[in-house]
């Protein structure tokens, strides 16, 4: 399935700030609904998707990352059976707060990730009042949400390498039973890539991806977000496995060279692997860098 979301950035301007902001990029779909699509004008990116898979496949970039803590989930989750009404529903997606008594002021120290499968790894924690103030991004008239009080606790997310406990800032509001839980803690920087993103001059088709939507519970299929005009036939994309990586390069189809509007489109797309994704990095053949959850700058990105 294909979700349209539309921005007024124009095509170029927006691919020229997603290659100077390669640390914050995201990967696409293969042909369509899925499937490995390693025809046609595909076949220019091969070249570049080997490249991408034989610098990283084994390298300290990716035994740093496949070390490290990069969530694929939202590290914000509202109470257990969801909010009530349009005006909680809003202020929760526009993330507007009110904080009505006094939250911990102690710094919380180091607390430990968990992976499902094995594995943990020890990570400063982020205080109440600083979890809180990311929380609050919204200020003025408007729905809000009413927090009272914060106490440490846990909460599950997927990650990298699968479900893991993570250490979270659970929230009471309000008007509910079960509180908003918050992670607390930062996902691990990236390390330095082994490749740097391809030349505008030698890229071909290749257009940078945009993000990482959702990543399927068997591992078997992602879905992703790619930017197109409004002037062509739409994304594409070839995926390129190895025993390492999964490395996908985007491309637009169908580019009209007459007159155009500025409006940039973005689709979600689904792509569907030849075996589970496990604990292989996924990989933008643009950028050459992993494929990140969540919008640049947004509230979860899966890596700073």
């Amino acid at each position: 399935m294909r979700t349209r979301i539309r921005h007024t950035v124009p095509l170029f301007l927006a691919m020229t700030m997603l290659v100077v902001g390669a640390g914050t990029l995201t990967g696409c779909d293969s042909e369509e609904n899925g499937g490995s699509n390693r025809s046609g004008a595909a076949e220019a990116s091969q070249p570049r998707a080997r490249e991408v898979a034989a610098a990283w496949d084994g390298s300290q970039a990716a035994k740093a990352w496949s070390r490290g803590y990069h969530p694929m989930d939202e590290h914000v989750q509202p109470p257990e059976n969801g909010l009530r009404g349009k005006a909680d529903r809003r202020a929760f997606e526009t993330r507007s707060f009110m904080l009505r008594g006094e939250l911990p002021a102690v710094s919380p120290g180091v607390g430990t990730v968990t992976w499902e499968r094995g594995g943990s790894l020890k990570a400063p924690l982020t205080g109440a009042r600083e979890a809180y103030a990311s929380l609050d991004r919204t200020s003025g008239p408007g729905p809000h949400l009413t927090v009272t009080r914060a106490e440490p606790g846990v909460m599950t997310l997927a990650t990298h390498r699968g479900p893991a406990t993570v250490p979270a800032w659970l929230f009471t509001l309000e008007g509910y039973d079960t509180p908003l839980k918050q992670a607390a803690v930062a996902p691990s920087r990236l390390s330095e890539p082994p490749i740097a993103p391809a030349p505008q001059t030698s890229s071909r088709n290749l257009t940078p991806l945009r993000r990482l939507v959702d990543m399927s519970a068997d591992g078997r299929s992602v879905t992703v977000q790619a930017d197109h005009g409004a002037c062509d036939d739409g994304p594409r994309v070839t995926v390129l496995e190895t025993s390492g990586s999964v490395v996908l390069s985007a491309s637009v189809a169908g580019v009209d060279d007459g007159p155009c509007t500025g409006r940039l489109d973005g689709e979600k797309l689904t792509v569907r692997l030849d075996r589970p994704m496990g604990d292989r990095v996924l990989l933008d053949a643009f950028t050459g860098r992993p494929v990140p959850y969540g919008e640049p700058g947004g509230p979860s990105p899966s890596w700073r």
